[in-house]
């Protein structure tokens, strides 16, 4: 494992195999498995993957899954939202989750909601390094708190606790916090979105709608030349994508994506300074492990390290990108199974 973790609770009876269904809930697509998880090794029973704007609710979806497959002995979601009290309204989805309706609905007693950051930080208990990529070393054995942030359809980020022996994952909700601008450009970029959206979070910028809404300014306020072909692209696709694919071809995207970057290493920091996350800074979701390019230019790295007094801090901590796209999954596994 990347980081130690306490499996020291799981009784006699949890020793033995049981079997797990392990989901992944986003507002864009919903990864479900059905695991049969043993004392020293996990067995993948059934897969699939959805697109979860087509179903009403996650009960709909769940019960297609689970047709003709056995029950599960238990179940645990990671939810694209807070979960509070067993309940999860997600965020960029029109989903509410219950614990307890699941549990009613399916006749299954052990049912765990927890969110999707909380459920990649624990699944970092089974990851290897060949899951990740160094971006910057740090120090060498590191120790402390650690930090996971994850841009995809939204902007994700959770911590982990570090009690001096193994590692305690926690929710966060901070990807809702305000953007804060740093330079004139920022501040014209901010009135902008302000207009459209009001609250401006740093989710409005660090995530796949936010590259969108980060092109969009440039061309139509900063009057970027955007060329036909370009155009032609987006016709059918997702834009975010596209304009990652092509910052070697078009002025605009190269610097779309800069502005990404530097956002995200802002935000980053200010993670790691609100967690004091020496431990690590481990960053998830879907974009980062198809731009690493982007990463190792120095733009992610030296807008890193831009807190001033306390940049000694942020040169101290590792930063790592998870390339295992299952990571939320195993995780809501591995918490089904210890807890």
């Amino acid at each position: 494992m990347l980081l130690p973790f306490d499996d020291t609770k799981k009784s006699e009876a949890n020793h033995q195999d049981k079997i797990v269904l392990a989901g992944d809930i986003g507002a864009t697509k919903t990864n479900l498995e059905l695991i049969k998880w043993g004392k020293n090794n996990l067995v993948v029973l059934h897969k699939a993957k959805y697109s979860s704007r087509d179903y009403k609710n996650i009960i709909q979806l769940t019960g297609e899954f689970l047709k003709g497959l056995p029950l599960p002995d238990v179940i645990c979601f990671g939810v694209a939202g807070p979960v509070l009290t067993g309940h999860a309204k997600l965020s960029n989805i029109d989903w509410e989750i219950d614990g307890k309706e699941i549990s009613n609905h399916f006749g299954i007693k052990n049912i765990h909601l927890i969110n999707d950051l909380e459920a990649t930080a624990y699944g970092l208990a089974v990851l290897t390094e060949k899951d990740i990529t160094v971006i910057h070393k740090g120090n060498d054995p590191a120790s402390g708190n650690a930090a996971v942030i994850a841009p995809g359809t939204g902007l994700g980020e959770a911590g982990l606790y570090w009690d001096g022996n193994i590692y305690h994952p926690f929710a966060t909700e901070g990807g809702h916090s305000d953007f804060a601008p740093r330079n004139d450009f920022d501040f014209e970029l901010y009135n902008s979105l302000q207009k459209r959206f009001g609250h401006i979070s740093w989710e409005r910028l660090v995530c796949g709608p936010g590259i969108v809404n980060i092109y969009q300014f440039l061309r139509d306020e900063k009057k970027r030349d955007e060329p036909g072909w370009l155009q032609e692209k987006f016709i059918n696709a997702d834009a975010a994508s596209v304009i990652s694919q092509y910052t070697e071809e078009s002025g605009i995207c190269k610097e779309t994506m800069g502005l990404f970057i530097r956002y995200l290493a802002y935000e980053s920091a200010n993670l790691v300074l609100k967690l004091k996350a020496t431990g690590g800074l481990f960053i998830g979701g879907g974009i980062a492990p198809h731009i690493i390019p982007l990463f190792q230019n120095n733009i992610f790295y030296s807008s890193f390290c831009q807190s001033g007094r306390l940049n000694y801090l942020l040169e101290k901590t590792p930063v790592k990108i998870i390339l295992n796209t299952k990571t939320a999954l195993l995780g809501s596994a591995w918490y089904a199974c210890n807890n």
